[in-house]
This record gives structure tokens, C-alpha cells and sequence, in this order.
């Protein structure tokens, strides 16, 4: 029997053991299956370490701090992955690693919670936990906190706006966002409580106003008793938010209140409606308005029943017009105009901002093309002062109907301008121009239109005046219109010469009369710009005449037989010169030995036929290779070598003639000079060298240059 019991519990035992095995498996296959995050805490089991007898807490970075080791970051890998990363990291520092092992400890939330709470931070929540958790851990609310306007930030996403105030009337949970680790709650102080720190007073804040944001209130301030920032309702009126700011003070202006909505200001007679009780005079609010009392300032009779008459009348000021006033009836009562008045330009500036304009003399003449304008409320009278009156100023004449010249003409100026008027009436009001304008390059620069200015209109007056079937330009008011000047000789006056522009000059040098720089049109030609410069001297070489042109898509030279046209007539045989050209006109006299170094070129090594040939500029080093019967089959063709023995720096450099083959770069190819030599060095010569080895080859070609020579 006791044999039996035994077994009996022995067979229990092993079911116990067994079951408590399986449920430990599974806790631990799904302890191991989670991959960690930050504010999780684990144990490190490490015998006889007493380093490691604490548990570890994952910080918001998703790192822990290693005894010896430092920071490991072990968020979001599971927790055997952790303890290979641990075990790899104290691999160096501790003996006996087998025996150590890791377990979670305790599955926690991180949450970062900031703004008006009494503990902002960092802090450890259980997995499960909420937003009100997460708040009460961090201390609570404090007093001014807006709770309809709670921040949920997550990274990689918008914030989430989320009424807290709801969710403590109802109780409604799906209201509060569900956090996730590193989440951050922010919670904003009231707009009530300013932007000092001081103890907070609610019923303080609450009588300068009880509106939580500017979108959805009416803000209510000058002279009343109380302003603020109030709740708004759509239908509470300018009287009811008056009243909720303690009414008006003995120093209101009530008929001048402004009722500001979207930045447009609009006036509000209170005494007007008072008076009749006529809903239509009270304006409509709107959430974000403003309502500005102002101080009714003795003096200043301001409204929008007064008609302002300004300008050359006897008694100018404010008057309040009763009724369908007419505009003589204003006019009448401000003592008429002057004597000093120009009461053909009497202008009428409404309250919209647009302006009319009114001819009061066409229209006491009898003018049935005349109306007499309508004058309303709000509206002003004003009458310009006589421009033949006292001391001329340009201020006496708008710009919407000026126009301004300057320039080479006899009386420059500010003129008045009519659409009837050409630009030859303003050139002869002005006195016409002088002997020194330049009539052929006038300019008419246009007034900026919604402040775009437009590029300059060039107008040729000189060639209108000879052909006048040409139409002449077109000039309105706000234009102005400049008249250069010739420019002067730089020959007769050199402090004159740099107020010549380059882009309207050409250069002219060497074997001439007076060479230097000249004014040039496209009207003139090659034997214009050789006149002015008093035509070719005695020694001028009118065979090798070079001109640079500069002033199209590319630079480039070309060569010039003076001779050749003096014998033909041919035209032709004439360079279009433009501005910026460049002319040389060279000597005739040279020294026979320095006319053959600069005019030839040197060819060395394997190539079919060595020798001095002779050298142009328009030729390049394809050309001289050709000439030279081509490099030989045993050539280093990427090996060329170019001596430029008049240069100061890079007298020397390496060409390769089968790059440029493959590619066809013609900017790749070498400068070329008078006097250059090049050197096609031979294969079984061995690789072209650098450093003092290329120094020593360098000068055994200049050795067989002198010993060539």
C-alpha cells in the first residue's frame, strides 16, 4: 500500500514538474518572441557580478548603460538577439560568459510629456496606460492649462489635436489618442494668462475677456470700461459685445466706431442708429472681428455724413451735408474757389479711393459734354492751385499727367502731358534739342506698371525726320525721355574718354594717325572707323591689317589686303567691323631675322618631314602636323610635346592626338605661337618622363633647337 501512495505521488510530482515546464516554455517563447522598445526594463543574470545584480532600464533612446562597456542600443530586437549583443560587447572585460543570461523584467511606455504640467519629461508608464495616466504621472495640470487643445506628437506624423475637457465631461475614451513608445503629449497654457509668469487669477483674466482663441472671439477695446477678448455667438451684436466691455466712456466717439473684419475697417455710427432704431445701420460681426471705440477729439469734425472741401476754396473743412446735397451747394458753402484756383482740374476723391475729375470752367461756360459730378458722404472736394502761380514746382503737376525730359535739349524738364500731344510738340515746348544731342539713340523709358518697370524703347528721330512716313513713337504720361549726347573725340579730350561706353566703341592701333578708342554705329563701316583715326601712316603695313571681332557668338581674327582693295575697288575685300572690334594695323619696317622667328614654326621628331615651316594665327597644330607629312608609324601621338619659348609660365606641355581623335574636343587643342616648337617624341625612345628626367629631355630638345638653328 505504501508502495502504491508512493508512486502515486512520484507520477504527480512528474505532472507538475512537466506542466510547470510548458508554461514556463510558453511565457518565455513569448517573452523572447517581443522585440524590446524604450522604457522596457531587463535583468542580466551574471553570477558573482555584483554590477549586474540591479535592473537594466532602456532610456528614450533605446539604450542602456554597460558596466565597462557604455551605451549598447537595444530597441526594437527581440531579447535573445539583446543578450548576443550584450555577450559581444563584454566580450573584452569579463571572463566565463556562458553563465550569463537575460530576461524582461518588467514591459513598460515611455512618454515624453511637456507644457503646463508640474513635472514635464520623461516618464514610465504601464504598457496599457492612457493620457490622463501619462499627465497625472507627470504631476497633474497646471491652473491656466487649455484642455479643448491637447497636443499627441509622433514622429514621422502630424500632431494630433484632441479636446482633453471633452473627454473629462463624458468620460468618452475614444477621444484620447492610444500612445505608443517616445509618443509626446504637450500641454498649451490659455491665451488669458499673458506672457508673464505670474500667480494665476481666474476672475482677473476672465473680466478682460472669456474667449479661448482670436478665431472664434470678438475683441473689444478704446474707450470702454473693460476690453477684452470675448466668446462670440452669431446672434450677439456690436451693442451686446458693448455691453459685455462695460458700455462706452464720456470720451467715446460713438459715431465714429470701426468694426475691423478680414483687415477691412468699416465705420459705425452708434448715435445714428440710436437715434432712428434702423436695424440695416447696425453691422453684421463675424468670428476674429475687432471693434475699435475711438476718443472724440474736440476740433476734428470727423463722420460719414461730412463732404471735405480742400484746396484753393475761401473756407476749406468738413461740412455735414443734410440730404441729396449738390456739388455747387458744397462748393457755394465753402466760399467758392479762388482767384488762385485751377477750376479746370477740380477733382472729386471718393471714399471708395477712386478719383473723377471735374472741369468746373468747361462747365460754367456752357459745356453740355460737362456733367456736374455726384458728392456723397465720406466724399472730397479738391481745387489745385494755378501752375503760373508763384514759383513753379513739379509737385503742382501729378504724374498721371507728366512726362519728363532729359538730356541734350535746350530747357529740360517736368512738362504736362495730353494724350493729343506728339513727342515732337514736348521736343518743341522744350526748346528742341541741342547741337551736341544724339538723335539717333533717344530713349523712351515707360513708367512701371504694378511695379514692373519695362525694358527702354530706342527711337531713331534722325531717320523719321529724313523719311516721315515712319511712325513716331508712342508717349504717355509717366514716361520720360532721354536725349543722349555725341560723345566726344577721347583724342581731344582724354578725361573724356571713360564716359564713352565700350559697348558703343571700336579700337583702333598700330601704324594710323591717331590710333585709340572710338564712338561706332552700325551706319559706319571699316573705312569710316580708318578716317577717323586719320587713315594709315607711312610705315603701315597694308597687307597684314588684322582685325580681333569681339563682338560676336565667338572671338576671331581675320587677315586684311589693304592693297588689294586699293587695286580692285572691291568691296568685298572690306571686314564688317562692329562695336568692340578690335583693328591693327601693323608696321612695315621689321628686322628680316625677327620676321622669320615669328613667322615660323619648328617640327621635330617622327613625323614624315622635320623642319621649320612657316605659321599663321588661323592655323592650329593640326594644320602643322599635315604640313610635316603627318607623324610616322613608330610615333607616340599622345605623347606631343608643345615649347612655347616666348611664354613666361607653361612653357611647355604634353598634347595627346589620340584623345582628341576619340572625342573631337577642338578646346582641347594646344595655343600655337610665332616661334613655338613641337616635339613628336619616338616609341622606341620609352615613356615620355617627368620630374628632372623630363627637365633632362626638355633641354636635349632645346639643345637640338640651337644646334637646328
Amino acid at each position: 500500500m505504501q508502495r502504491t501512495l508512493a508512486k502515486i505521488h512520484h507520477l504527480l510530482l512528474v505532472g507538475i514538474m512537466l506542466w510547470l515546464s510548458a508554461s514556463v516554455g510558453i511565457l518565455f517563447a513569448d517573452e523572447h518572441s517581443l522585440n524590446l522598445q524604450p522604457g522596457d526594463q531587463i535583468q542580466i543574470i551574471f553570477l558573482g557580478e555584483p554590477d549586474f545584480e540591479l535592473p537594466f532600464d532602456i532610456d528614450g533612446e533605446g539604450n542602456i548603460q554597460l558596466p565597462e562597456f557604455g551605451t549598447v542600443k537595444l530597441s526594437g530586437i527581440t531579447i535573445d538577439e539583446a543578450l548576443l549583443k550584450i555577450t559581444s560587447a563584454l566580450q573584452p572585460y569579463y571572463r566565463n560568459l556562458s553563465r550569463i543570461s537575460l530576461s524582461l523584467k518588467a514591459r513598460r511606455l515611455a512618454v515624453r510629456v511637456l507644457g503646463y504640467v508640474k513635472l514635464p519629461g520623461l516618464i514610465y508608464l504601464d504598457n496599457d496606460a492612457t493620457v490622463q495616466m501619462a499627465i497625472n504621472a507627470a504631476g497633474g495640470l497646471l491652473q491656466g492649462a487649455q484642455l479643448d487643445k491637447l497636443q499627441h506628437r509622433r514622429v514621422g506624423q502630424e500632431p494630433i489635436i484632441f479636446n482633453y475637457k471633452t473627454y473629462l465631461d463624458t468620460g468618452d475614451s475614444t477621444i484620447l489618442p492610444e500612445l505608443n513608445p517616445m509618443d509626446e503629449i504637450f500641454i498649451p497654457a490659455s491665451p488669458l494668462i499673458g506672457n508673464v509668469q505670474v500667480d494665476f487669477d481666474a476672475q482677473t483674466l476672465l473680466a478682460s475677456g472669456d474667449a479661448s482663441d482670436d478665431k472664434n472671439s470678438v475683441t473689444v477695446f478704446g474707450e470702454v470700461p473693460r476690453p477684452g477678448t470675448f466668446g462670440y455667438q452669431p446672434e450677439m451684436t456690436v451693442i451686446d459685445f458693448l455691453m459685455r466691455a462695460g458700455g462706452v466712456t464720456r470720451y467715446a466717439g460713438v459715431e465714429q466706431i470701426r468694426i475691423i473684419h478680414e483687415g477691412v475697417p468699416a465705420p459705425f455710427d452708434m448715435r445714428g442708429y440710436l437715434d432712428t432704431g434702423d436695424r440695416d445701420k447696425m453691422p453684421d460681426l463675424a468670428s476674429g472681428d475687432i471693434i475699435y471705440v475711438p476718443q472724440a477729439v474736440e476740433g476734428i469734425r470727423s463722420g460719414v455724413s461730412n463732404v471735405f472741401v480742400i484746396g484753393e476754396v475761401f473756407k476749406p473743412g468738413p461740412y455735414e451735408t443734410k440730404g441729396e446735397a449738390t456739388f455747387l451747394e458744397i462748393l457755394a458753402n465753402a466760399g467758392g474757389p479762388t482767384r488762385y484756383a485751377e477750376t479746370r482740374q477740380v477733382r472729386i476723391l471718393r471714399a471708395d479711393g477712386t478719383t473723377v475729375p471735374f472741369n468746373l470752367a468747361a462747365f460754367t461756360e456752357g459745356n453740355s459734354a460737362v456733367e456736374m459730378p455726384r458728392v456723397a458722404a465720406g466724399d472730397a472736394i479738391f481745387v489745385p492751385e494755378k501752375l503760373d502761380v508763384n514759383e513753379k514746382s513739379w509737385l503742382k503737376v501729378p504724374s498721371s499727367r507728366a512726362v519728363g525730359l532729359i538730356g541734350a535739349v535746350a530747357r529740360p524738364g517736368r512738362y504736362e502731358w495730353s494724350d493729343e500731344m506728339t513727342l515732337l510738340d514736348l521736343l518743341a515746348h522744350s526748346g528742341g534739342p541741342n547741337q551736341s544731342s544724339d538723335l539717333a539713340n533717344m530713349q523712351v523709358i515707360r513708367a512701371p506698371v504694378n511695379g514692373v518697370s519695362a525694358l527702354p524703347i530706342y527711337f531713331n528721330l534722325k531717320r523719321y525726320l529724313e523719311n516721315p512716313d515712319l511712325p513716331l513713337v508712342d508717349i504717355f504720361s509717366g514716361d520720360t525721355i532721354v536725349v543722349p549726347e555725341l560723345p566726344d573725340d577721347p583724342n581731344d579730350n582724354r578725361s573724356k574718354w571713360i564716359s564713352q561706353s565700350s559697348k558703343n566703341s571700336i579700337y583702333i592701333f598700330g601704324q594710323v594717325g591717331a590710333p585709340g578708342r572710338y564712338a561706332f554705329s552700325e551706319e559706319l563701316n571699316f573705312l569710316d572707323i580708318l578716317s577717323a583715326a586719320q587713315g594709315p601712316n607711312g610705315n603701315a603695313d597694308l597687307a597684314n591689317i588684322k582685325v580681333t571681332h569681339r563682338n560676336g557668338e565667338y572671338m576671331k581674327v581675320s587677315d586684311l589686303n589693304l592693297h588689294l582693295y586699293f587695286e580692285t575697288g572691291d568691296e568685298s575685300v572690306l571686314p564688317s567691323v562692329k562695336n568692340e572690334d578690335v583693328i591693327y594695323v601693323p608696321s612695315l619696317t621689321r628686322n628680316w631675322i625677327e620676321k622669320e622667328k615669328e613667322e615660323t614654326i619648328r617640327i621635330l621628331g617622327a613625323v614624315g618631314r622635320p623642319g621649320r615651316y612657316p605659321f599663321s594665327d588661323s592655323m592650329t597644330i593640326l594644320d602643322l602636323l599635315a604640313e610635316a607629312g603627318g607623324p610616322t608609324v613608330n610615333a607616340k601621338q599622345n605623347s606631343i610635346v608643345v615649347i612655347n619659348e616666348g611664354a613666361t609660365n607653361d612653357q611647355s606641355h604634353v598634347f595627346d592626338l589620340v584623345k582628341f581623335a576619340k572625342n573631337g574636343d577642338f578646346s582641347t587643342l594646344p595655343v600655337i605661337r610665332n616661334g613655338d616648337t613641337i616635339y613628336i617624341p619616338d616609341k622606341s625612345q620609352g615613356t615620355w618622363r617627368t620630374g628632372l628626367n623630363f627637365l633632362d629631355d626638355i633641354l636635349n630638345v632645346a639643345a637640338f633647337i640651337i644646334f637646328f638653328r
